[in-house]
């Protein structure tokens, strides 16, 4: 093979490659159509996802609050018990028995 048979194949071979590789990035990029599409659908997914996150945040704020409000609940309904037992306690003049044993046995 002479050089020029040499030089000939390399560059049918490099248009060869350079033609699959335009068809491979037009295959790949595809339209601009195409293109917005995708940045519309992934701009999407990236709100929904906020969307997720901003539920599952204010959920867990939620269930804070909650469990915060129920255990003041439980220590307010606790402090009312310990002052009512006490007035009990002062009230008790000695002549009945106080309120706790104060229930009739069948």
């Amino acid at each position: 093979m002479t050089w020029r048979q040499v030089l000939l194949l390399f560059c049918l071979l490099a248009v060869v490659l350079l033609s699959m590789l335009r068809e491979g990035t037009s295959a790949s990029v595809g339209s601009p159509q195409e293109a917005g599409d995708e940045a519309q659908e992934v701009k999407n997914r990236q709100k929904l996802r906020a969307d997720e996150l901003r539920r599952e945040y204010y959920e867990e704020q939620r269930n804070k609050f909650e469990n915060f409000v129920e255990e003041q609940k439980d220590e307010q309904e606790e402090r009312s018990r310990e002052a009512v037992e006490q007035w009990r306690q002062w009230h008790y003049d000695g002549l009945y028995p106080s309120y706790l044993y104060n229930h009739h046995r069948i």
